[in-house]
C-alpha cells in the first residue's frame, strides 16, 4: 500500500495539467501513486499519455471538482490523499517530503497542513503567507479547538493532506464543490492537525477574465457555505469566533471588490448582515477603528450608509496619498537639487565612501577593505554610508552620513572611491574620474542578475535594465574563485575588471590566532570543551518569514550537554533569529544579530547548513561542513542553481532531521570522507582566499599597482588556517 495518493482532478484548463504531470513522471516515488481523474477528453487523453506512472479515471466534460475528486479517491489505495486540481502545480520535492512526514504521524493525526506558493499570469512562485503561522505550531500533533487560528490559513484543500480513512468517513461534508468550504470542512472535522512548513504545492490563480462571471446565486452561496461551516463549530467557542471573523471579513471583502448590481449588492450586504447578526458569538466585540465601524454597519443592515462610509475613505486615503506623494516629490527634489549641485565640484582623490548591505553598517568586504586602507594607504579619508537606525551601531569614531541628508549629497557625488557590497542607488552618477568597486557578499549557489529572468519569483519584479545601468557603473568586480568569475561575467555582463584576489573578509581566517579564538568564544559564553555547532540556513524566496527547517530543541536535547547549537537566522528577516522560546541559554544560543559573522565562524567546531553562501567562507577553515537540505528540489527549481550541490557538498548531506541528528551523533561529520569532500570543495570555492584579499585589492584599485607587483595568491596545499576552537581550546 503506497503512503500517499496524489489525487489530480479536474479539466486540463489552459494545458496545465500537461505539465503538472511531467513533472511527476520525472521523479516516480515508490511510496507515492498518481490518480488523474480527468473530466473531459482533453485531460483523458493528456493523462493517458502518462501511463504507467498514473492512474486514470475518465470522466464526462462538466463532471464538477467534487464528483472528480470522490471518483479518483474510490480508485485511490493510499493511506493519505493529496487532492490537486489539474490547474495547480507541485514542487519537485513536495511529494516525497509529505509522503516522509507522514510516515511519521500518529494515528490520531487526520489532517497535515502544508505550505504553497502562489502563482498569476503575470508572476510565479510568490511566498504564501502562510508559512511562519506553520512553523509556529510546530512539529507536534493538534487539536483545533487548542489552535483555532490554523482556520486563518489560506483555505486550499491542497494545503490540506487527508487521511483515507478520514475522508471515507466524512466524504458527504467533505463534497463541496466550492474548494474553499471543504478545506475548512476538512480542519472543522479533523480530530487531530498536524503541520509541515514546507512547499507542497503551487496555487495557480486563473486571469479572472479567463474564468465564467460569478452569478448572482454563486455569491449569496458564500454566506450559505459559512453558515453550514458555523453549524460544525456550534459547540466549540474558540473555533467558532475565529471562524465568525473569517466570514464578516470574506464577505466584507466580498462586498467590497465590487463588480456586482446594485439590486444583487443590496441582496448580499442584506444577507451578509443577517449572517452576522444571527452567528455572533456571545460577548464578541468588535474592533476599533475603521473595521470596527465596518462590521457595525454591516450588523446594522445599513447599506447606504456603509456605501457613504466606503466613499469617504476612499477620498479621505486619495487626499492623504496626494498629501504625502507631494511632500516626497518636493524632498526629493532638493535633496536631487543638492546632489546636481555637487557634482560640480572637483573629485577629491582622498575622499573614499564604504557602504555595506543596504547601508546596515560596517561589514563584510568593505569592512576589511576600509581596515587595510587605513593601514597601507592612511591619506584616505573613508566615510560609510548607514541609515540613521543603524548609527547607534557603528564602532566609535566612524564617520558617516545618513542617506538623504545634504552631506550624503556631497560626499556621494565627490568620492574618488566608491566601495559596496551591493549596489548604490540608481541615482548616483558615475563621474569618469571617479571608481566603483563592486565587493560582492558571496560566491553564488543561487542564480543572481540576469540569470534571474527565468526565475520570477526569486527575482520579485527586479527591474533588468536598471540592474544594467547600476553594473556598468562598475570599474571592478572581486571574486573569490573562477566560477564565481565566470558566473558574475554572465549574471552582470559589462566591462568591468574582475579582481581575482579573493574575498577580503575571508582574510581573518588565515590571520586570526589561537587567542582569537578564545576571545571569541569567551564573548559568546561557549565553555571550555564544548563542542559549538552553527546553524546558518538561507532565506526562501517563497517562504515570507523565518521558517525553522529544524526543531532546534529537540536537536540540542538529541545532540547532548557537551554540544552548543549557535543559530544564525537570515539577515532578510527582521528580528532575523528563532522563535524566544528557543533562545535557551547554553544549550541554544541565538546569534542572529551577532557581528561580525566571521566570528562565529572562527568560534564554531562545524558549520550546518543549507544553501547560505556561509558555506563557502567557512570552508578556508578546512573545518567540518554538514548540508542540511531538505527542500533541495524546490529550492533548486524555484531559485535556481548554478551547480548540483548534492553532487558536490562539502561534507555530508542529510535531507530529514533525523539524518542530520545522527550525522552529528557519529563519526560521520568529520571523518575521511567528509574530509575529501571539504578538501575538493576547497580547491574549487576557496581558490583565492589566502589571507591577503584586502591587501591586493587595496594595492590594485586604491594605489594604482599592477597586476604583477602583486602579492601571489597561495595554493591551497601551502595555506594554513585560524586554529580550530579544538587546537585553541583543549579542555
Amino acid at each position: 500500500m503506497p503512503e500517499l495518493s496524489v489525487i489530480v482532478y479536474g479539466p486540463n484548463t489552459q494545458d496545465h495539467l500537461t505539465g503538472l504531470l511531467d513533472s511527476m513522471a520525472a521523479r516516480p516515488l515508490p511510496d507515492v501513486e498518481i490518480v488523474v481523474a480527468a473530466v473531459g477528453d482533453w485531460a483523458r487523453r493528456t493523462a493517458e499519455r502518462h501511463s504507467p506512472y498514473v492512474q486514470v479515471v475518465p470522466l464526462p466534460d462538466g463532471t464538477g471538482d467534487a464528483a472528480a475528486r470522490a471518483a479518483g479517491a474510490e480508485r485511490a489505495a493510499g493511506r493519505w490523499l493529496h487532492f490537486v486540481h489539474a490547474k495547480d502545480g507541485l514542487p519537485a520535492a513536495g511529494p516525497h517530503t509529505v509522503a516522509e512526514r507522514l510516515a511519521a504521524l500518529p494515528d490520531p493525526v487526520d489532517v497535515l497542513l502544508v505550505d504553497h506558493v502562489r502563482s498569476t499570469w503575470r508572476s510565479a512562485g510568490l511566498p504564501s503567507p502562510d508559512g511562519p503561522l506553520l512553523a509556529r505550531a510546530g512539529r507536534a500533533d493538534l487539536a483545533l479547538d487548542d489552535s483555532a487560528r490554523l482556520l486563518r490559513l489560506t483555505p486550499l484543500l491542497g494545503t490540506r493532506v487527508l487521511r483515507a480513512a478520514f475522508w471515507r468517513a466524512h466524504r458527504a461534508r467533505l463534497g463541496s464543490d466550492d474548494e474553499a468550504h471543504a478545506a475548512l470542512a476538512a480542519l472543522l472535522l479533523a480530530d487531530r492537525v498536524a503541520c509541515l512548513p514546507h512547499v507542497a504545492l503551487e496555487d495557480r490563480r486563473l486571469r479572472s477574465a479567463a474564468l465564467p462571471p460569478v452569478t448572482a446565486e454563486q455569491r449569496y452561496a458564500l454566506i450559505d457555505r459559512y453558515e453550514s461551516l458555523l453549524d460544525l463549530a456550534r459547540e466549540r467557542p474558540a473555533v467558532h469566533t475565529v471562524l465568525y471573523e473569517i466570514m464578516v471579513r470574506d464577505c466584507l471583502r466580498t462586498f467590497a471588490r465590487g463588480g456586482m448590481p446594485d439590486d444583487v449588492a443590496r441582496e448580499f450586504f442584506h444577507r451578509a448582515s443577517t449572517a452576522a447578526l444571527r452567528r455572533r458569538p456571545d460577548g464578541y466585540r468588535r474592533p476599533a477603528g475603521p473595521e470596527g465601524v465596518r462590521r457595525a454597519l454591516l450588523e446594522e443592515g445599513a447599506y447606504t450608509r456603509y456605501r457613504a462610509f466606503q466613499h469617504a475613505n476612499h477620498a479621505r486615503r486619495a487626499v492623504r496619498s496626494t498629501v504625502r506623494t507631494g511632500r516626497r516629490r518636493l524632498a526629493a527634489r532638493v535633496r536631487d537639487q543638492q546632489y546636481r549641485l555637487a557634482l560640480h565640484r572637483p573629485v577629491d582623490p582622498q575622499l573614499a565612501v564604504f557602504a555595506a548591505y543596504w547601508n546596515r553598517g560596517v561589514a563584510c568586504n568593505p569592512a576589511a577593505i576600509a581596515a587595510k586602507l587605513a593601514e597601507l594607504a592612511p591619506d584616505i579619508h573613508p566615510v560609510w554610508v548607514v541609515t540613521a537606525e543603524n548609527v547607534a551601531l557603528l564602532p566609535p569614531d566612524t564617520d558617516h552620513v545618513v542617506p538623504g541628508t545634504r552631506r550624503y549629497a556631497e560626499v556621494i557625488a565627490t568620492a574618488k572611491y566608491l566601495v559596496n557590497n551591493v549596489n548604490f542607488p540608481n541615482a548616483v552618477v558615475k563621474r569618469p574620474d571617479a571608481v566603483h568597486l563592486q565587493t560582492h557578499h558571496g560566491t553564488p549557489l543561487k542564480r543572481m542578475g540576469l540569470d534571474q529572468l527565468a526565475h520570477p519569483a526569486a527575482a520579485q519584479g527586479l527591474d533588468f535594465a536598471a540592474l544594467l545601468h547600476r553594473v556598468d557603473k562598475w570599474d571592478y568586480s572581486i571574486s573569490a574563485n573562477s566560477h564565481t568569475t565566470r558566473m558574475w561575467q554572465r549574471a552582470y555582463p559589462s566591462r568591468y575588471v574582475s579582481l581575482d584576489h579573493g574575498y577580503p573578509r575571508n582574510d581573518v581566517y588565515y590571520t586570526a590566532g589561537a587567542e582569537d579564538v578564545r576571545a571569541i568564544r569567551a564573548r559568546l559564553g561557549i565553555p571550555p570543551g564544548r563542542r559549538a555547532v552553527l546553524y546558518a540556513p538561507t532565506h526562501r524566496d517563497y517562504e515570507a518569514g523565518w521558517t525553522p527547517r529544524l526543531d532546534l530543541a529537540a536537536l540540542a536535547d538529541r545532540l547532548g550537554e557537551d554540544t552548543v547549537l549557535l543559530v544564525r537566522g537570515h539577515y532578510f528577516y527582521d528580528g532575523g533569529g528563532p522563535p524566544a522560546g528557543l533562545r535557551r541559554s547554553g544549550r541554544v544560543l541565538d546569534v542572529s544579530s551577532y557581528d561580525p559573522v566571521e566570528e562565529l565562524c572562527l568560534a564554531a567546531d562545524a558549520l550546518v547548513t543549507d544553501y547560505s553562501s556561509i558555506m563557502f567562507d567557512y570552508a578556508n577553515l578546512d573545518r567540518p561542513l554538514i548540508i542540511h537540505a531538505d527542500d533541495w528540489e524546490t529550492y533548486r527549481i524555484t531559485r535556481g542553481v548554478y551547480f548540483d550541490l548534492m553532487a558536490e557538498a562539502p561534507g555530508p548531506v542529510a535531507r530529514t532531521q533525523e539524518e542530520l541528528t545522527e550525522i552529528l551523533t557519529t563519526d560521520a561529520w568529520r571523518d575521511d570522507r567528509a574530509a575529501k569532500a571539504r578538501a575538493a570543495f576547497r580547491r574549487r570555492f576557496c581558490e583565492y582566499d589566502d589571507g591577503r584579499a584586502a591587501e591586493r585589492v587595496v594595492r590594485r584599485v586604491f594605489l594604482g599597482q599592477d597586476e604583477a607587483s602583486l602579492p601571489p595568491v597561495l595554493p591551497v596545499e601551502q595555506r594554513t588556517p585560524a586554529p580550530s576552537p579544538e587546537e585553541a581550546c583543549p579542555s
